[in-house]
Formats: structure tokens, C-alpha cells, sequence
């Protein structure tokens, strides 16, 4: 299956999401984090750089969860500025 190439605007709410993850870990292990969402590190550390801009939905929720996001609150921060 051949993937779509991303638009730069996928790329950036991809890096604005990984941004508001790392804020939100704090000082909690990347390892932690990613085992209490039942993630591997690597998948985690991935989407915080934006080298995965488009995580699934169950792993974003995931996510939130184990860091007490609301999805809301997600969407909120990462879509994109008003023009």
C-alpha cells in the first residue's frame, strides 16, 4: 500500500502534537509513559518528533489518557492557527 505523500500542514499539527505530548510527559520517562499507554518507546518517541505525524486515533487517545489530556484540549492545541 503506497501512502500519500503529507501536506506541510499534516507535518506541522504532526509536530505541534508531539510538542504538546513532551509538554504534557514532563519529567516522566519517555519508557514510562509509552508502557502505561501500552505503546513502545519508539512509537512515542516517533510521534513526539514528527517522524509519525499521523498517529491512529486509539493511540493519541492513549496517550491522553495516560496524561490526563482531554481530547478536546488535543485538538484544541494542534489544529491549525487561524488565519
Amino acid at each position: 500500500m503506497v501512502r500519500t505523500p503529507l501536506t506541510p500542514e499534516e507535518r506541522e499539527r504532526g509536530e505541534r502534537l508531539g510538542r504538546l505530548l513532551r509538554e504534557a510527559r514532563g519529567g516522566r520517562s519517555m519508557a514510562d509513559v509509552a508502557a502505561s499507554a501500552g505503546l513502545s518507546a519508539e512509537t512515542l518517541r516517533k510521534i513526539e518528533t514528527g517522524r509519525a505525524p499521523t498517529p491512529a486515533f486509539f493511540t493519541v487517545a492513549a496517550l491522553a489518557r495516560t496524561l490526563g489530556l482531554s481530547m478536546d484540549e488535543i485538538v484544541e492545541r494542534c489544529a491549525p492557527a487561524p488565519v
